[in-house]
């Protein structure tokens, strides 16, 4: 399908912007000699890159406001034993439901970490939008569902999708053995995917590991051999100095989940230290039972505003750099060619509504999508040339709706 979006604005500057084959094939003042499947007006409309959430665990939509107010790990007892009574096809309503709240707040891509991964890339095959499923792991699970994951891995690597992958996620240091994680950093490596496990969280996790280990989490990990460019470690939150460098000269990935961090009384990312030691950072909401949405704006907001209080400085964290963290940085995390507006690149991005009141007046977009907008803003979306949400409405939407609401009766 072939799109022309006529005099949107661009950097400051209207132009037209022609996209063909899933790519920005043109961008240019006037394009008239094109003619297009689809014409969208970008009359009182900015173009932006949308956003690339890089942790969630989409399924935990139907247990949004289900257990509140409790650390983390008192948090996860209550929340596992929910889980166990969970069937595949909660998950894959729950997942539709996490998938359109994402596209209704702009994401095009999330990196998931869930049960049922089956019917999790069923949900992402259906709507459009681009994904890592994160195939989990733990010491739980039996020899038979270990070797049935690590073949699902492999079988999906094989199919070669454009919008989907499939990796290994052993979920943190206190659930994983070492030769699970290398089992699962094989698995990655064999099948060229990444790994995703949470990281170095909480204090608690952060002491344990020193007491058990006589290493910090970060030290542990690379103990192991399984930090590398491919990893892309969740949380985040205690890391010193040595750890980050660590961190930096593995071009490993940590991503930052400050409205989860902030819920479950976990603590403060240290931004700061990761932009000085050129750590590279990513930007997550992580899932809807712990935020208790998936929105990458607000995201975007409390991070820079968490950055600014818990380190006293007013630039600790700026508006361009945690935009910039949530599109670009983030998709070149996942070696996907986005996150910019430039002819070449994939064709994943947002058309934010300049007729919002929350865009009125704009000096500055970014400054106005970080710091005043919300999903009001986004009129269109637009996932590898497809056009996945126009005039803010997202096919089946109020289906998707209903189903979710009848199964989380249950």
């Amino acid at each position: 399908m072939s799109i022309l979006i006529k005099n949107v604005l661009l950097d400051n500057k209207r132009v037209d912007i022609f996209i063909e084959n899933n790519k920005f094939a043109k961008i240019d003042k006037h394009i008239d000699d094109i003619q297009a499947d689809k014409t969208i007006d970008g009359n009182n409309k900015v173009i932006l890159p949308g956003f690339y959430n890089l942790h969630c665990h989409a399924g935990m939509n139907l247990l949004r406001g289900y257990c509140e107010d409790l650390p983390l790990f008192s948090w996860l007892q209550k929340i596992w034993q929910k889980e166990a009574t969970l069937t595949a096809e909660d998950i894959y309503n729950g997942t539709r439901l996490a998938i359109l709240e994402m596209i209704k707040s702009g994401t095009v891509f999330f990196a998931d970490m869930y049960w049922f991964h089956k019917e999790i890339v069923r949900a992402v095959e259906e709507m459009g939008i681009r994904a890592d499923v994160g195939v989990c792991f733990m010491d739980r699970l039996s020899e038979k569902e270990r070797d049935e994951n690590f073949e699902f891995i492999s079988d999906f690597a094989k199919q070669k999708h454009t919008r989907i992958t499939v990796s290994p996620a052993p979920h943190a240091i206190y659930t994983c053995s070492k030769e699970l994680y290398k089992e699962c950093y094989k698995s990655a490596m064999d099948n060229g995917v990444f790994l995703q496990t949470h990281l170095a969280e909480t204090e608690t996790e952060y002491n344990d590991c020193i007491k058990n280990n006589n290493l910090t989490p970060v030290e542990y990990l690379d103990s192991m051999g399984v930090l590398n460019d491919r990893t892309i470690a969740a949380h985040s939150v205690y890391f010193t100095e040595k750890d980050a460098e660590l961190f930096a000269s593995k071009q490993s990935v940590a991503v930052h989940n400050p409205c989860s961090n902030m819920k479950l009384s976990s603590g403060i990312f240290n931004m700061p230290m990761m932009k000085q030691k050129g750590v590279r950072v990513a930007l997550g909401t992580d899932g809807c039972s712990s935020n208790n949405n998936l929105s990458m704006i607000e995201e975007m907001k409390f991070a820079t505003l968490l950055s600014k209080v818990g380190y006293m400085k007013a630039d600790a964290l700026t508006a361009q750099e945690i935009y910039n963290i949530a599109t670009f940085e983030g998709a070149t995390a996942y070696n996907i060619n986005a996150g910019k507006i430039e002819e070449g690149r994939l064709a994943d991005c947002i058309l934010v509504d300049l007729n919002n009141e929350r865009m009125t007046p704009n000096y500055n977009t970014v400054f106005n999508m970080v710091y005043s907008a919300d999903s009001s803003c986004i009129d269109t979306l637009i996932c590898d040339g497809r056009v996945l949400m126009e005039n803010h409405h997202v096919e089946n939407e109020e289906d998707i709706i209903e189903i979710a609401r009848r199964y989380a009766k249950k």
